[in-house]
Order: C-alpha cells, then structure tokens, then sequence
C-alpha cells in the first residue's frame, strides 16, 4: 500500500474523485444515460484533480500552514470558480458534454431576472464537486498535519527522556560503587555491569520503535538495585515482576518514568517510613504495571513524574495506545501516590 505521506496527492485525488462519482451516480442514476454520465464524469473529476493537486501542493502550506487564513480562503475561492470556468466554459474542447444543461435554459430566454437566477443556481451546481473536493482535502490535510506534529513532538519528547540521565541519580551510582570498590564488596563488579546496562539502554536499545518487554524488566531492576546500594538492607522496596516474559513488545522507557516519581517523591533515602511498591505483570492479552509509594507531607509535586510533565505521558500513552487500548489511572491519596497502567498487547512469538 502506497504510504500517505509519499503519495498524499494521488490518495486525495481517488478519495474525492472517486466519492463524488459514486455519489453522482447514484444521485442522476447513471445507469439511464452511462455516456452522457461517463463524460460528466470524465469531466468532473478533471476538475477534482486541478483542485486538490492545487490546494495540497500550494494553497494549504503556504497560507493556511502559515496562519495567512484570509488569503487562503480567497484563493480557494478563486481556484474553485477558475476550475469550473474551465472545465465548463463555451468554446472550449470538452464544452459540448453539458450541452444537455444549455437546452434546459432555453425556455428562460424571456424574463432576464428569471434566466440570471437559473444561470447561477446552474453555476452553482457546477462548483459542487469542486467545494467537496477543495473542502475534503483540507480537512484531510489539516488531520494529517496535526497528527504528524504530535508524532513529531512525542519524537522529541521520547528523544528528550532518553537523554536525560538523571546527573544525580548517576553522581550516586558511580559514588556507591566506588564504596563497594574500597570496602572490596563482591557487588563491585554486579553493580559495574548493571549501571553499564543501563547507559547502553538509554543511548542505543531505546531508539528502536519497540524493544522486549523483558528489557523494559531488566531496565527497573537495575535501576532499582542502583538506588539501593546506599542502603543494601533497605526493606521497604517491593519489586514483584516477571523473571521471563516471552513474545511481548513495548515502547521503550514506557515504564521507568513512574519509577523515578516513585523514588523521587517518597523520599526513600531519608525517610524510614517511606515504601515503593512496584508490580508488573502479564497475561495473554494485557500488561498491567502498579506502584504505590507514600507520600509525606508538603512533599507532593503536582503532574511531575520523572522530570516530564504528567501530560506529555498521557499524550505519548494516547498516540502509541489509541482507541481503547490502554488505561492510565493516576490517584494522590492522603499518605500514599498510586499509578495503575493497562496496556493491550498482542504476541508475537519468535
């Protein structure tokens, strides 16, 4: 299938050309007269392909894009009436395929307020494929455009969270594992490769559209473990996620950022009180991902999770989950912050 964005022309072109000459089948049963109906036709859709090639090439990027929308609905006024001057003038080649809508004015040769009246109901009736097809293909366009912007902008949100290696979350990994390297700790060279992994994820493995969701695991375990290599016999943390999940993708970074506002507004490191419970698990046709971490009080950040607004997850779970498929439920509760995240899948077995 010939993609949108390479061939937006031609698709337009058989969207509106092809509808209205249903329509207009249906509507002067084209059956009773399919030549006169097939030159009508013919001659319609020449006009339909003038006007959306126009509109799409020139008017709607260079006016309407550009917010010069006065000028843009002037021009597309104008390209209307010119296309159907031109396809129905007299004198022209293809003049003699309406003459069928010429005789009909005959009997209005008396009466000139009468006749001009017919004329421009007659014209007017000539510019409605012309209005459906410059109509359409800016409303299609407008879609495509702004839909373009926003995978543009979660391109550049997700390109953002990727970069963004937390400095002080870093400063105190390579900190405790120096620790472990004095103290000559057999976690030395486990928390080594762990940070490892996670700087290799964030630079190369998320750039990939989707990655197993055995990485994304992988991802929060090594972060977690990171986290608690100031306080090794730290208890209050909960992990419960699967050791193998086979055949299911995800976006990348999808889940971390709700760990990192976990651990950011729980105040893990200073609190004894404080808790994170975090819980993935999997099924046949959903992924479900819950953590709850306390919350002390006047400590509590409103729509900031993982240095990215609260809004732009929404946005970025909206556009890689349309239609249902997943469900993002956010609630503060007096002592307590509660995220719980339904995601519909499909496997795909290797």
């Amino acid at each position: 299938m010939l993609r949108y964005e390479q061939n937006k022309i031609l698709w337009q072109i058989l969207m509106w050309g092809g509808s209205w000459i249903l329509v207009s089948f249906f509507l002067t049963n084209g059956l009773e007269s399919p030549q006169s109906f097939a030159r009508r036709g013919s001659a319609s859709l020449v006009g339909i392909i003038l006007v959306v090639s126009v509109n799409i090439r020139y008017l709607v990027p260079q006016f309407y894009f550009k917010k010069r929308h006065g000028v843009f609905v002037l021009a597309g006024l104008a390209l209307i009436i010119l296309t159907a001057l031109l396809i129905h003038s007299d004198g022209l080649p293809w003049s003699d395929w309406f003459t069928y809508q010429r005789r009909s004015s005959s009997g209005f040769r008396r009466g000139g307020s009468m006749r001009n009246m017919f004329i421009g109901v007659r014209w007017l009736n000539r510019m409605i494929p012309f209005i459906f097809a410059f109509l359409g293909s800016t409303l299609v366009e407008i879609s495509w455009f702004i839909n373009k912007k926003e995978k543009e902008n979660l391109a550049t949100e997700l390109k953002f969270l990727k970069s963004q290696v937390n400095p002080h979350f870093l400063f105190n990994a390579l900190n405790n594992i120096y620790s472990l390297a004095v103290d000559r700790s057999p976690q030395t060279p486990e928390s080594v490769i762990q940070l490892s992994e996670i700087l290799r994820y964030m630079v190369y493995d998320s750039n990939a559209k989707v990655v197993p969701l055995e990485h994304e695991i992988n991802y929060i375990k090594n972060y977690v473990h990171l986290k608690n290599l100031s306080d090794p016999n730290r208890r209050n943390i909960r992990l419960d996620l699967p050791e193998s999940v086979a055949g299911v993708n995800v976006p990348p970074l999808l889940f971390i950022p709700f760990v990192e506002n976990a651990f950011k507004h729980s105040k893990i490191e200073s609190s004894e009180d404080a808790f994170i419970d975090i819980e993935l698990q999997v099924d046949e046709e959903e992924v479900t991902f819950r953590v709850v971490n306390s919350m002390p009080q006047h400590e509590y950040t409103k729509d900031k999770v993982g240095g990215v607004g609260l809004e732009n997850i929404r946005k970025r779970l909206d556009l890689l989950y349309p239609g249902g498929k997943h469900q993002l439920d956010i609630r503060h509760l007096e002592n307590q912050f509660e995220v719980f995240l339904r995601l519909k899948i499909s496997r795909n077995e290797v």
